[in-house]
């Protein structure tokens, strides 16, 4: 926990002012630690200065668990408010747990219209910002926008040059959904990232002809995407890295042939799909966007 709250303490100091945490990652603490000593030490000079995203667990996924989940999601921050709340996955598990995998025995139909309302009202309280969700398909963001007072503002999904979500970002453009990339790099060294974006090599020779790395070509390329690009590092070097990105772009034909590379999904969430759960595919979990 030190560690991690250490990592961000660095980060503000580089720059850095988006925090991405979730009830899952069993960061939040570590990360309202970093921001009272952030602001204690004059790094900040306000909490406004910060941006906050959490995610609301598989496990709170049920009208009446949200704004319990985010209550003490705020408590073990110590803030007031979020300013992005997002269900994590479109997937419900028996209450209780805070584990991925979840166990398959415990996946329940989510009820997207209810939970969506009991986010609605989070935001009514002023408990948060902004609300949006994480991992949806178009067809599951239609089911919300089909009955949502307030639509959601952002989805945050996995993308990369190796996974560029080109029908997904067309439809959030149409909506006015703004796009998250996770996983820019493929998540190398986590337990289902690959190790494919960093070895390919048309992105090594881009990097190579530009005099950078190959992650600051993947995240420029995200960035010229007009999406919102989450980055992640515990090396004070690469968090300068990944912000050295500003002043200078890809070509044309750079990102034509970025455009061209073939496509594989990094993390199809298998364990979301059971023979007795609500979603029996991965199909039906991401309605064929797969």
């Amino acid at each position: 926990i030190d560690t991690v709250k250490q990592t961000i303490l660095e980060a503000i100091e580089v720059g850095y002012r988006h925090f991405d945490t979730a009830a899952l990652y069993q960061t939040e603490q570590p990360l309202g630690e970093a921001i009272s000593d952030a602001l204690r030490l004059g790094l900040i000079k306000s909490r406004d200065e910060l941006f906050i995203t959490s995610k609301l667990w598989c496990s709170d996924a049920h009208h009446d668990c949200v704004l319990p989940a985010l209550k003490k999601t705020l408590k073990n921050l110590k803030l007031e408010y979020l300013d992005l709340y997002l269900i994590h996955w479109p997937v419900s598990v028996k209450p209780g747990e805070y584990d991925l995998p979840v166990k398959k025995k415990d996946l329940v139909p989510i009820d997207l219209k209810s939970v969506w309302e009991a986010m609605e009202e989070c935001q009514a309280l002023g408990l948060t910002k902004s609300i949006g969700v994480s991992n949806f398909s178009c067809k599951k963001l239609e089911t919300i926008l089909s009955t949502a007072k307030i639509p959601p503002a952002v989805n945050q999904v996995e993308m990369n040059p190796m996974w560029q979500q080109k029908k997904l970002r067309k439809f959030c453009d149409e909506k006015g959904i703004l796009i998250q990339s996770y996983s820019p790099l493929g998540a190398k060294g986590t337990l289902w990232g690959t190790n494919r974006v960093l070895e390919c090599e048309l992105l090594k020779e881009i990097a190579q002809a530009k005099g950078k790395s190959l992650a600051q070509v993947c995240l420029r390329w995200a960035y010229e995407q007009g999406v919102c690009v989450l980055v992640k590092s515990f090396n004070k070097e690469r968090m300068k890295q990944n912000l050295d990105i500003f002043d200078w772009n890809l070509s044309a034909e750079e990102s034509r042939k970025i455009s061209q590379l073939p496509q594989c999904k990094g993390f199809p969430a298998g364990e979301f799909v059971s023979d007795d759960g609500p979603y029996k595919s991965l199909e039906e979990l991401w309605d064929g966007e797969i």
